[in-house]
């Protein structure tokens, strides 16, 4: 899998320059230029807010409160962080920030919370695209094929979210557990035990807390909801002033293709390629789309290098705590 990751990201880098070289680096210069001093207030603002609300979303996905804010919001950043650096799929950095939670928050408890977490950000992405979808019928040809692709994929993702949170239900890492066993594979009697438990925390949880996993899913809607702004924000900053409507419509389709390319680490290339689809649909201009989506990938290394400097400060911790 690492070897296949490591080709897409191959291939989206090669596709990056060639998007680049066609759209000209003079008319991306000259965006960024627009920008200015302004550039920064991007890097901060609203990815700040966008942070605080994913941070709540996961703070409900807990059956209760066992860390505080302030440490759930380091450990996020320090395993988004590791999402970003690592061929794991957007998923390695989730056991990773159950890990950090120790000695706070018991394992079991910190994998449930993020497994939680994930399929409510998930869902809330999926209703985005929704929202997105009904909002760009007022405002692009229905049989266009941009419409048209953007309606197949929230039909499979609605397939495909129904379906992980049916397994969930029905004892998800169980199942593959059996697998693993057909397989003629084993993690031993401390992993399946784990495993046990995990499944009834996951089945507890849905069935226990609805409230909290209804407000899971609405700090993630509503951090969904403020990409519209960066958006908004970045391309206004730029010249080319868009209504929030349009903005929306831009973030929903853009979360919408980065999830669809969640195998290429950080959508390298296909994120690009699918912002100058959806910019060209809307009369901006492939460049435009290429433009705004390489301003937030500034954005985006400014919270990757914070996120590093959390999990060293852990590292660094751990180690000090190690006996010598």
């Amino acid at each position: 899998m690492n070897a296949v990751r490591l080709i897409l990201l191959t291939v989206g880098v090669l596709f990056l320059g060639y998007l680049v070289v066609h759209v000209g680096p003079d008319a991306i210069l000259t965006s960024f230029q627009a920008l200015s001093w302004r550039l920064l207030l991007i890097v901060g603002f609203p990815f700040a807010l966008i942070t605080v609300l994913d941070t709540l979303g996961w703070h409900f996905a807990f059956r209760r409160n066992l860390a505080s804010f302030p440490t759930l919001l380091t450990v996020r950043l320090a395993g988004e962080a590791f999402n970003a650096t690592t061929p794991t799929a957007s998923m390695g950095g989730e056991p990773v920030k159950a890990y950090l939670l120790r000695p706070r928050v018991p394992l079991g408890e910190g994998l449930a919370s993020v497994i939680v977490a994930k399929t409510t950000v998930t869902l809330s992405q999926g209703l985005f695209l929704l929202v997105g979808i009904a909002v760009a019928f007022t405002t692009l040809p229905p049989a266009g094929p941009l419409l048209k692709g953007m309606t197949w994929l929230a039909g499979v993702e609605a397939v495909a979210l129904g379906a992980f949170v049916f397994l969930q239900q029905r004892g998800l890492f169980q199942g593959g557990l059996r697998l693993l066993r057909g397989l003629g594979l084993s993690v031993g009697d401390r992993g399946e035990e784990g495993v046990r438990h995990l499944d009834l925390a996951l089945s507890a949880f849905y069935r226990e807390h609805p409230g909290r996993l209804a407000l899971s899913f609405l700090f993630h809607f509503v951090g969904w909801v403020m990409g519209s702004l960066e958006v908004f924000l970045i391309l206004h900053f730029m010249g080319f002033p868009v209504s929030l409507s349009t903005a929306l419509v831009i973030e929903a389709f853009a979360a919408a293709i980065k999830s669809a390319a969640f195998l290429i680490p950080a959508g390298l290339g296909a994120l690009e390629g699918g912002n100058m689809a959806v910019f060209a649909a809307f009369g901006l201009g492939a460049g435009v789309g290429l433009s705004m989506t390489l301003v937030r990938r500034v954005r985006e290394l400014a919270w990757v290098a914070v996120g590093l400097v959390a999990l060293s400060s852990f590292r660094a911790a751990a180690a000090g705590t190690d006996p010598a």
